[in-house]
């Protein structure tokens, strides 16, 4: 089976090509590039075409050519999203539109000053949320939880070339479990911790629940956690629409009792299938997701 290792696709002369055909023919004439990327990932790319295959054929029951269709817009759409993630951090936010949708669940979060969990997932392009939420006076502190698994020359070059630093913190997941510390630190000072649910380490722990018709696995971490802190959960997801354009949704998990992660696990994953049929090619899973694949 193959599972999720914890990298990203992309290398850094990808990204140096991106950075370099925003830079001389402008974000949109960018995007004609993608055509020939995801022609390449298209045609052989034969793994990840199987699972994302499955995906748009037994899970969301598209027909053979529909299928196939999607496959190569699921790639363009990827290409996108990467291209504005590294225009708006070489300096171009302002060729960006936005909405809000739930920004109001946002600023009554950080209102009661607990601090509080961002759960989001492997969707659209939450990445870029930090640029936006500074255009609402969203002053406050986000921690991103993640693994110390990606490609770090990709981000110290991505790094090189933003006009304006990030201003997400990164708290590592340790064995020695010293991440739980961090997470509580932030917590007290009001700040948020964001977590993505979709994706766990084989060996590692897990729940499971039905997405799209099918059980599979996800990470227990994110939900014990956020289940045993007694903070607010908010689902946040920040979406590519049309042209240049972006839509940010943040909606509360409702009736979670106290260390019921199983529970905040099932709220989590019916959010997440609201979005993945609103936006099925901005899911970003190319691996066997439902271990259903010989």
């Amino acid at each position: 089976m193959n599972k999720w290792k914890g990298k990203s696709k992309g290398t850094i002369a990808g990204y140096k090509i991106f950075v370099w055909c925003i830079r001389n023919i402008g974000i949109r004439s960018s995007y004609v590039v993608l055509y020939f990327v995801a022609s390449y990932y298209f045609l052989f790319l034969k793994k990840s075409n199987r699972y994302i295959s499955y995906y748009f054929q037994k899970r969301l029951d598209y027909g053979y050519w529909k299928s196939k269709i999607s496959i190569f817009k699921s790639y363009f759409t990827f290409g996108k999203v990467l291209i504005d993630k590294t225009a708006i951090s070489a300096g171009l936010r302002e060729k960006y539109t936005y909405e809000f949708d739930g920004v109001e669940n946002l600023k009554n979060l950080l209102a009661e000053k607990k601090g509080g969990v961002l759960i989001s997932a492997h969707i659209g392009n939450f990445e870029i949320a930090e640029h936006f939420f500074a255009d609402i006076d969203f002053d406050c502190q986000i921690n991103l939880v993640t693994t110390d698994q990606e490609v770090t020359v990709i981000k110290e070059y991505l790094e090189s070339v933003a006009v304006k630093q990030s201003n997400i913190k990164f708290i590592y997941v340790k064995d020695d479990m010293s991440h739980i510390f961090e997470i509580n630190q932030a917590l007290s000072n009001n700040e948020l911790i964001c977590f993505t649910g979709d994706r766990y380490f084989e060996g590692s722990k897990y729940l499971e629940a039905d997405l799209l018709g099918k059980s599979a696995k996800f990470p227990a971490g994110p939900f014990l956690i956020a289940s045993r802190l007694g903070v607010p959960v908010v689902y946040v997801y920040v979406m590519k629409e049309k042209n240049l354009h972006y839509h940010l949704y943040a909606r509360v998990a409702k009736n979670i009792k106290n260390r019921d992660s199983q529970g905040l696990l099932n709220s989590y994953v019916e959010n997440l299938e609201s979005m993945i049929r609103k936006y099925p090619l901005q899911w970003f899973n190319y691996f066997d997701f439902w271990d259903d694949i010989d």
